[in-house]
């Protein structure tokens, strides 16, 4: 499927570019870790999209675990 030409599996890659590239942006550390995640869970979709790029799931995969850890677990 694509959209203006470019394929799906693009748009979803250059989607979680843009949701790391933001979250970095932020001054809070909780909203930073939010969109973060946001990105790396887009990156691995991307990722099986790509017909499984394992660096790019296993590496997006443990930082989202991470964010989740410290949203989730350690709220402080």
């Amino acid at each position: 499927m694509d959209f203006f030409g470019i394929p799906l599996t693009e748009w979803v890659g250059y989607a979680a570019m843009a949701g790391l590239l933001i979250s970095f942006t932020m001054k809070d550390v909780r909203k930073l870790r939010i969109i973060n995640t946001i990105g790396c869970i887009l990156f691995v979709i991307y990722g099986f999209m790509l017909q499984t790029s394992w660096p790019i799931i296993i590496s997006n995969g443990a930082i989202a675990l991470i964010n989740l850890y410290y949203l989730v677990l350690k709220k402080n």
